[in-house]
């Protein structure tokens, strides 16, 4: 049976999120994001495609390496202002039944007892629907912000994120047995004492003691993302990511970053095809092609290139507007997103190219034409690469994903490539076909589970 195409919608809790500029747009209405009208109307209208989730970024921080201010950034709205994505989801899920939410939190900056209840919280809400995108930020004003001097250096952050993970799954798996709540009136006993064990970690980044304050949820821990593809963030990735997003350029650089990422989770002693990947992409769709290129067109004298390279310096760390249109960018490893910048590393980019690459604000890959060409496009970079599905940007919102919705998944239908109704279930049950909504017994996680002996106290290993 041919592989089923998964699908998030890629959106953020602010304007311009990766194909910057287009808020101008007459018939945009991203300004609205500090609605709950704007949420709740794409939770519904996603739900109506049959979306397996809304996949919502973040950043803490602000973008204000190019020209060494955040002139561009204010201006052109670049992910600035930008509200919390975690608080979206209660409506969200109010109004939906099988709508997955991939949030987005930076652990670097969430202390993880009290993260750790945000999570079931909504897990609760949600019936099961959550997901958690794990990053630990790159920017230094970030940092700056939160009284650091800087970040701390790239690989000591996947150092901390691996005992942050730890303590979440003591807190989320171990802390509460299955049968722990029996809510039995008659003896006045809705908890059982001996079945909730206090959390005591001792650890180089975190020290908690104490117990979970929230009873399980149905998933428990949520469907984990993560989108590193360093050598340090493969790493990471492959021991704990259920689901891992990257941003391909071509398809043969993609097909070697998929094979990097099935590696790395079967190095870990995991399924290496229990993981899910899922690169970023565009579309643009109209009834015909010459109508997807006039759409096409008319997007591009809305959006900004210049935001988007001001994005991508974030990204660096280099300041592009320090160089003439046709300088050569001179390359250098920081420690920003390393994914980023090795895309400079063969010194042929100037600032003239990346203001060509991001003609529609964003630097992704852009699909434009009829339905049957997306369609078939979008199957062939699954087919070719080992992609399981794709974040789909907005561009005009919502108009590009009720264009998606209503021209391209049909297509797909008809291809057997897309399901044409939701299976019933969790939010890990629906991604994997799971017969359970915990994680699987082949994930470090699930060894933090609460048995009879406590779970294990040594630090997870990671190269």
């Amino acid at each position: 049976m041919a592989k089923q195409i998964l699908l998030n919608a890629f959106n953020m809790n602010c304007i311009g999120h990766i194909n910057h500029g287009l808020w101008t747009h007459p018939r945009d209405t991203s300004t609205q994001y500090k609605t709950l009208d704007y949420w709740t109307s794409l939770a519904r209208l996603l739900e109506r495609g049959l979306f397996d989730g809304l996949f919502i970024a973040d950043i803490v921080g602000t973008y204000d390496i190019y020209g060494q201010s955040l002139d561009v950034t204010l201006k052109e709205s670049i992910q600035m202002p930008v509200n919390d994505p975690l608080l979206l989801v209660s409506a969200m899920a109010a109004v939906t039944r099988h709508l997955g939410f991939g949030l987005t939190a930076n652990l670097t900056y969430e202390a993880p007892y009290l993260f750790a209840r945000r999570l079931s919280t909504l897990d609760h809400l949600s019936h099961g629907r959550v997901g958690w995108n794990i990053v630990t930020g790159y920017l230094d004003s970030a940092a700056r912000a939160m009284g650091l001097a800087q970040q701390p250096e790239h690989d000591r952050r996947y150092d901390q994120a691996d005992e942050y993970l730890q303590v979440l799954y003591k807190l989320l798996e171990g802390s509460w047995a299955d049968d722990a709540v029996v809510a039995d009136r008659q003896q006045r006993v809705y908890a059982r004492p001996d079945r909730v064990r206090k959390v005591n970690h001792q650890g180089e980044f975190y020290k908690v003691d104490g117990y979970h304050l929230s009873e399980p949820s149905p998933q428990r821990t949520p469907v984990l993302f993560q989108a590193g593809s360093s050598q340090r963030g493969l790493a990471f990735a492959g021991n704990h990511a259920e689901c891992v997003f990257i941003s391909g350029q071509d398809k043969a650089a993609t097909r070697a970053q998929v094979d990097k990422v099935r590696a790395a989770a079967q190095a870990a002693g995991r399924d290496p095809q229990a993981v899910k990947v899922f690169m970023g992409i565009t579309v643009i769709v109209a009834a015909t092609e010459q109508q997807a290129q006039a759409k096409h067109a008319e997007y591009l004298r809305h959006a900004s290139a210049e935001a988007g390279v001001a994005h991508f310096a974030a990204s660096t760390g280099i300041d592009f507007a320090a160089y003439a249109l046709d300088e050569p960018i001179a390359f250098s490893q920081g420690n920003a997103i390393q994914s980023a910048t090795r895309q400079l590393q063969d010194n042929a980019w100037t600032r003239r190219r990346l203001l060509q690459q991001h003609a529609l604000g964003g630097r992704y890959v852009t699909l434009v034409g009829a339905p049957e060409q997306v369609a078939e496009q979008l199957i062939a970079w699954v087919d070719e690469t080992g992609l399981d599905g794709f974040n789909l940007t907005r561009t005009v919102t919502p108009e590009s994903f009720e264009d998606f919705i209503d021209l391209v998944i049909p297509q797909l239908q008809q291809r057997g490539r897309y399901k044409t109704a939701y299976a019933e279930g969790t939010l890990r049950e629906k991604l994997f076909q799971a017969d359970h909504p915990h994680l699987p017994a082949d994930h470090p996680g699930s060894a933090y589970r609460f048995t009879s002996t406590p779970a294990p106290t040594g630090a997870l290993h990671h190269a």
